[in-house]
């Protein structure tokens, strides 16, 4: 992951932990749970507490774990990936909330039947966790698999939104 010189961090808490939060000039490019894997060490970017994306991204996801909202409206830069992995990002943010999918049928919504170890690789890579929603994406069969936040977490946020759905309908 490559990540713009102009980036900034802030750290916020929620209900299932704390985490980072971070942002370049062109959007919010990273949220990770604390030990989440892939998770960079921010201790290299500023802090930036007032930062405009920071602020809304933390008030936007406080209002998703309250269950006042279920989905985002943030600029994001995904930039730092390759071409094949802001693709997956994408394809992730079509997936709506409350809804799941597995990683092979990612694959072909992508045109790259063939491609799920990688389709894989890349939701694991995700940089924006719950706000390009990679909690939603499930093993063959429905398994619950492959969470850089914990399968504990994944677990959570997918009844986090049942539960929305449920009260929706």
């Amino acid at each position: 992951m490559q990540f713009h010189p102009s980036t900034v961090h802030t750290r916020i808490d929620t209900p299932l932990g704390a985490m980072v939060l971070s942002a370049s000039e062109a959007g919010l490019n990273g949220a990770w749970f604390d030990g989440q894997r892939h998770q960079p060490t921010p201790d290299a970017w500023p802090r930036a507490t007032q930062h405009p994306v920071l602020l809304a991204a933390q008030e936007q996801l406080l209002a998703y774990f309250a269950g006042a909202r279920e989905r985002f409206a943030l600029p994001l830069d995904l930039s730092g990936g390759t071409a094949f992995q802001r693709a997956v990002w994408q394809a992730l943010l079509a997936i709506a909330p409350g809804a799941t999918c597995s990683y092979g049928a990612l694959a072909h919504r992508l045109a790259r039947p063939a491609a799920v170890r990688a389709v894989g690789a890349a939701v694991g890579r995700n940089p924006i966790s719950v706000i390009v929603p990679c909690h939603r994406v499930l093993g063959h069969a429905g398994a619950l698999t492959g969470y850089a936040g914990g399968l504990p977490r994944k677990s959570a946020l997918l009844r986090r939104e049942s539960a929305l759905l449920e009260l929706a309908a």
